[in-house]
């Protein structure tokens, strides 16, 4: 009989979780997976993930920070608030050391340090918070060539009586290996990212409205919004994961179907359309749909279901639309006479017009499609446009509410009423670039 031993058994749990990290397409979600996961291997209590900024790339910036202790004493359900600060690559912070000298570090108390090192440990963040950071291990995130990425730094080892311990040389080993097949997955998502920001400024050079700015915040703001109503319905983890990584990269899709509008009708500087430009500009829900059909993957099909669908109608009002589309035919239902279910379907021409024949309502939406919804409209309302100024914070999440049940999905607007302050951080953390 082989005889596996735990450390063993502990790199081949490694080496299938990095598969997995391979399948994430968003490097958002990749951080903050690659983040939980190195916690969860080596049973550490808190952690934080930076990422290289700044216009040389001479800062780090906190992209997500974990903890444990202080989660539990919130609400069920609750996360903890974003943090948002920067900070020099340095040595005179530990994460900015790590960045540096490119080497890992292990402290066994952040508290006391030989006096002799060119780095402190700032305990104003535990003072706030009430909390004891002691044992560290951080870690720089380097591509092969030997491009900085970024610093994971994970925090409070703990025994199985949850006692703090530091890290020893087991820890580092599996931390070690994870983050090699971390980095790699991380460059995979850097270059679907970089694919992703093309086609949007794409987008962008056609709309001046559709800004980057705009779509960062739908995506965040989409992505919240799942992860509360997943926790409220209780969705399987792995179920989550799958959706979440999709969505983040979906919500950005939503209006790229504008790059097929007339610039005519397009970069109108009135606010109300005619009745016939206002359905040629419905098709931009079609056109954006056809670029992700037929689909390859799951992230297509679900950027097609956002970009079709997102202007639907909880309550199938008939302001909603497309209603129910073919993309298998380019040209749906022409004839006026069509008998059958053709009778229900839209009907739309490339450059033409949509024809609503029937629109969805409830369930029949995608939820995907139901999330972005919510976001899109709060944001559009919540910043100024050439055609409108900006709504207050408040009377945008009021608007919001009064829609549920009509609009919107009701369970998505309680999910998004829940999340306010994160919401809020989004907005302060994402700005416009400039007016529009």
């Amino acid at each position: 009989m082989i005889v596996v031993s735990e450390k063993e058994k502990k790199l081949q749990s490694i080496i299938e979780l990095e598969n997995k990290l391979n399948e994430i397409q968003d490097v958002d979600v990749l951080l903050e997976r690659i983040l939980t996961e190195t916690r969860r291997i080596v049973n550490a209590d808190a952690g934080s993930i930076y990422v290289v900024s700044g216009e040389n790339g001479t800062n780090l910036s906190i992209k997500y920070s974990q903890n444990d202790t202080q989660l539990r004493e919130l609400p069920s359900g609750e996360k903890l608030p974003y943090l948002f600060f920067s900070f020099p690559i340095n040595e005179k912070s530990i994460a900015g050391y790590v960045a540096s000298t490119g080497k890992g570090l292990r402290i066994a108390d952040a508290y006391d340090l030989p006096a002799e090192l060119p780095f402190k440990f700032n305990k104003q963040t535990d003072l706030t918070t009430n909390y004891r950071t002691k044992s560290m291990y951080t870690i720089p995130l380097k591509m092969a060539s030997g491009q900085l990425l970024g610093v994971l730094q994970i925090i409070n080892a703990q025994d199985e009586a949850g006692n703090v311990i530091p890290f020893d040389d087991d820890a580092e080993l599996y931390i070690s290996h994870f983050a090699t097949a971390a980095v790699q997955a991380l460059q995979h998502a850097y270059n679907t990212q970089n694919m992703v920001r093309r086609m949007l400024k794409m987008s962008e050079f056609r709309d001046p409205k559709e800004t980057y700015p705009h779509v960062e915040r739908v995506s965040n703001i989409s992505l919240e919004i799942y992860d509360r109503w997943a926790f409220n319905n209780n969705v399987p983890e792995e179920e989550r994961h799958k959706f979440r990584d999709n969505l983040k990269i979906a919500a950005k899709f939503h209006d790229i179907g504008k790059v097929g509008v007339s610039d005519i009708i397009l970069k109108k500087q009135f606010p109300r359309f005619t009745d016939d430009e206002r359905n040629i500009m419905k098709g931009h829900t079609c056109l954006g749909a056809m670029l992700f059909y037929p689909p390859e993957s799951s992230l297509d099909e679900m950027a097609a279901d956002v970009a079709l669908h997102h202007h639907e109608r909880w309550d199938g009002n008939e302001s909603g639309y497309p209603g129910k589309f073919d993309l298998d035919k380019l040209v749906t239902y022409s004839n006026e006479n069509d008998a059958g279910a053709g009778q229900e379907n839209t009907k739309f021409q490339i450059g033409g017009a949509v024809v609503v024949k029937r629109p969805l309502k409830g369930n029949e939406i995608p939820l995907a499609a139901r999330i972005v919804a919510v976001a899109d409209v709060f944001d559009a309302l919540s910043h100024r446009r050439c055609y409108k100024d900006a709504w207050s914070v408040d009377e945008a999440f009021n608007m919001i509410q009064s829609e549920a049940g009509k609009q919107f999905d009701p369970e998505i607007v309680l999910a998004f009423m829940k999340i306010r302050e994160r919401v809020i951080s989004i907005l302060t953390h994402i700005p416009d670039d400039e007016e529009v």
